[in-house]
């Protein structure tokens, strides 16, 4: 009864507490599933690596194709351009000496460096394909056989942890059998002894009982007694024996037990570790000698390219706009070295070779010298000037292209993040200051432009000019020193009485008047207003600053007007005294008066359409056509103010004068802009238009073979010859009265002789003889005769040519005081003669002719 007590007393105690078996099972069953994972692990680790060799494989693989790709693409862009290169011309001559301008040299280093970089990144495709890649293959190999290996022996080490477990559990359930027969042995002695002790207590309890009746009961106590002893020995001896098989067993499940745990201990600590350092045995090892190769291989690229920029900063740091301007003009020595002079070309035998100021020269050149050098004082300062603002914006030029741009280089900031926003705005407000430095590089560089063309077209005038006063200084100062006479233009100037000429025969009004009708009525080729103010332009107002801009005096302009109205030519005598601007804008009034505009109404939109052409060749076709259709009379008046405003324009550096400028002033003189049309818009294009007169007036206007008529000369002069007759009295009607040595002044320039209808006007002065001169006067006229004589080499030769003249004596060329009458033989209708009716008049010759250095005639 008490034994089955015990066993439920035992159950409910293991029902309590899981006995250690079951907690061994599951142990072992968690270790079962690790071990499992750690045999997983490292074939999916063995799987991972394969896979990243694989990757890096394939990347190299790629890699070489793409720098194998790239090699090509760079050789082929070098080879191309390196191609063309060869072929050039600056090539060849610079090839020669290998003196390269500082720009060629860096593209030369630039395509070398490319060169190189080709060759470099081919070295790296090998190098990925050939070595990296078959170490790639060893590792892939070595990883995969070590895994293998690894995992053969983590799996062994795994089946010697679970022996050493399944000992441990096998010993376990040995004790624990051991120990329950040990408890059962005991409990049984236990209960042996109690019965015994049961015995000896009755025995005591009845010590005197019945004689009778101890006597029978005896022998049966006796042998009870007997046989619970020997079941007492015997179950002591069973429970030792027990007690010492369980003493063993629980020995053995100790060490077990302890053995396991060591066991399972080691595996996790140190076998586990140890498997994986055999798994990775030389992995990384190999893996980072690739790497490194791959490394090294990239740092020499590298190497090679940084190097190559390293020259190219070289290149760049030597570039030399000065010693590249230098190499250039030695290279092209026939582009670039100045030409030879140009000689001074005699004609017909003409032994002058210099600039000559004396006699009559003398005053026109001390005065064309005196304005070319204050105009040559303003121009040399102003180029000055010029020269120093090309200078500061040059600097400021420089600086904004020297100028850092630091969002050039936004692109090697990384990759979008989280700081994309801020970028996208700083790439905004980079394009702003992107835009805002190249407006302000634009508008400086057109300002420097417009200053260099300034600064260049200034320096050219002033070397221009400063040659001519060179020149004209060393011709005055030469002058000077030929005679001790007193110059003529330092004498002082007479008044001068002029007589009115009969009244014209003309009925038509000269200003506000119609041209063709007054040309018709007059029998003048070209009005003597225009004629006479062009004459005294070209005088004495060529080199005149403003000429046509400045306005004049108005009370000079009515004056000179005034007496051309009355058939006068108040310019005729040549004198200085008349403004230059007055003289100018008496000229600009009497066209801008014309009843009818030399350019009528209905050509004038066709004018305007003329600028619109772009091609100078049909500009110039466009305006022939439009003025054949004016009458022949206005073309000649034409053709004549053109020419003589192209002429003008040649003077340009002296009176900044251009075509430009001139047909600013005579574009509204001449057009009339048409009604309903703006001014503002329309003046510009007749302004081009007149422009283009001006410039191309001999392809625009026909020649004097298809257009008889006068014909505008540049070269115009004063010629005075003094012939006095024998006769010992004058002219007492003279009404010419010099009160000086003026009389004879006044006839120092000579009056240009007008072609046409009316050749040989009388002339309104006519000069008193050589008795009626004051004393003080009368060397001055010997002089006069000095110079008469001298010119008469020049008459000779051009009237000689024309008229027959060529054996003609020296004396004989030109009236003198002794010789009142033309040489007989002179034909008095050819180019070069004298007109008859101008030949002698009474007691007095004085001769008039305008252009007589001009070798062609007036169109006959």
């Amino acid at each position: 009864m008490s034994y089955y007590i015990l066993l439920s007393l035992l159950l409910f105690i293991s029902c309590l507490y899981p006995s250690p078996g079951l907690q061994l099972c599951s142990s072992l069953s968690e270790m079962r599933w690790q071990m499992g994972e750690q045999v997983r692990g490292l074939d999916s680790q063995a799987e991972s690596r394969q896979q990243l060799l694989q990757d890096v494989a394939d990347f190299l693989r790629r890699k070489a194709e793409v720098e194998q790709e790239y090699s090509r693409g760079l050789e082929k862009l070098s080879e191309r351009f390196s191609a063309k290169i060869r072929g050039s011309k600056e090539h060849q001559n610079f090839r020669k000496d290998q003196n390269l301008p500082s720009p060629l040299n860096c593209w030369y280093t630039i395509l070398n460096q490319t060169r190189q970089a080709s060759r470099d990144h081919g070295a790296l495709s090998e190098i990925y394909t050939g070595h990296l890649a078959l170490r790639l293959v060893h590792i892939s190999e070595d990883v995969g056989r070590l895994a293998r290996k690894s995992k053969e022996m983590e799996q062994q080490m795994q089946d010697e942890l679970l022996k050493a477990i399944s000992e441990l559990q096998m010993a376990m359930k040995s004790y624990q059998t051991y120990r329950i027969d040990c408890l059962n042995a005991e409990a049984k002695l236990r209960e042996a002894e109690r019965q015994e002790e049961k015995r000896g207590g009755g025995r005591h309890s009845d010590p005197g009982g019945s004689p009778g009746g101890a006597g029978l009961d005896k022998a049966p106590r006796r042998t009870s007694l007997k046989k619970v002893e020997r079941l007492l020995e015997k179950r002591q001896s069973k429970f030792m024996e027990s007690k010492l098989k369980c003493a063993k067993a629980r020995n053995d499940y100790l060490l077990s037990l302890h053995a396991a745990n060591a066991a399972i201990s080691n595996y996790y600590v140190r076998d586990v570790a140890d498997l994986l350092d055999c798994f990775d045995l030389g992995f990384h090892l190999s893996l980072g000698k690739v790497l490194r190769t791959y490394l090294a291989a990239e740092s020499r690229a590298q190497a090679a390219w940084q190097q190559g920029l390293c020259t190219i900063e070289g290149a760049i740091d030597a570039l030399d706009p000065l010693g590249d301007k230098s190499r250039l003009m030695e290279a092209n020595p026939a582009a670039y070295c100045p030409p030879l002079c140009f000689d001074y070309q005699p004609h017909e035998g003409d032994e002058v070779s210099e600039v000559r100021a004396e006699g009559p020269l003398r005053n026109e050149l001390v005065s064309r010298f005196q304005h070319l050098q204050s105009r040559l004082n303003a121009i040399t300062l102003e180029t000055d000037e010029v020269n120093k603002t090309l200078k500061a914006t040059l600097q400021s030029l420089v600086d904004l292209l020297a100028a850092e741009e630091p969002e050039a280089l936004d692109a090697f900031q990384g990759c979008q993040s989280t700081e994309s926003l801020k970028s996208t705005g700083s790439d905004a407000g980079g394009k702003q200051a992107l835009a805002k430095r190249r407006a302000n590089q634009q508008e400086t560089e057109s300002f420097y432009i417009m200053k260099f063309k300034e600064y260049l077209s200034g320096r050219s005038i002033q070397t221009k000019l400063q040659a001519k006063h060179d020149q004209m200084k060393e011709a005055i100062e030469k002058g000077e020193n030929v005679g001790s006479r007193l110059p003529v233009w330092a004498l002082p100037q007479s008044q001068r009485v002029r007589r009115s000429r009969p009244p014209s025969c003309c009925h038509h009004k000269l200003f506000g008047g119609d041209l063709q009708a007054f040309l018709e009525s007059s029998g003048q080729a070209v009005p003597l207003v225009v004629e006479s103010c062009i004459r005294f332009i070209n005088l004495h107002g060529l080199q005149h600053e403003g000429i046509f801009r400045v306005p004049g005096s108005q009370a000079q302009v009515s004056e000179i007007r005034n007496a051309f109205e009355k058939g006068e030519d108040p310019l005729g005598d040549g004198y200085m005294h008349h403004d230059l601007d007055s003289v100018a804008g008496v000229l600009k009034l009497y066209f801008r008066g014309l009843e009818k505009p030399l350019f009528p109404s209905d050509i004038v939109p066709e004018l305007l359409a003329t600028a619109q052409l772009e091609s100078s060749a049909e500009r110039i076709s466009h305006l022939r056509a439009l003025l054949s259709q004016l009458p022949p009379a206005v073309l000649v008046v034409l053709r004549y103010l053109f020419a003589f405003l192209n002429h003008l324009s040649h003077y340009s550096d002296e009176n900044m004068m251009d075509p430009h400028n001139l047909a600013v002033c005579f574009g509204p003189t001449l057009v009339t802009v048409p009604a309903g049309q703006d001014a503002v818009s329309v003046q510009p294009h007749i302004n081009e238009v007149v422009k283009c007169l001006i410039v191309h007036h001999e392809a625009i206007f026909p020649g004097t073979s298809q257009l008889p008529g006068p014909q505008y000369e540049k070269v115009m002069a004063l010629l005075l010859v003094l012939c006095l007759l024998a006769l010992p009295e004058c002219d007492s009607q003279s009404e010419t009265v010099p009160r000086s040595v003026s009389a004879v002044q006044h006839e120092e320039r000579f009056t240009p002789q007008r072609v046409g209808p009316t050749w040989g006007r009388e002339c309104s002065s006519p000069l008193p003889p050589p008795a009626l001169l004051p004393h003080q006067s009368f060397s001055l006229f010997l002089n006069f005769q000095e110079v008469a004589r001298n010119m008469d080499s020049v008459f000779k030769e051009l009237l000689g040519k024309t008229s027959g003249l060529k054996h003609m004596g020296a004396d004989d060329a030109l009236p003198h005081p002794e010789q009142p009458e033309l040489p007989k033989g002179t034909p008095a209708g050819k180019k070069g003669a004298i007109p008859a009716k101008t030949a002698v008049s009474s007691n007095r010759v004085l001769l008039r002719g305008r252009g007589v250095f001009k070798s062609s005639g007036n169109g006959e």
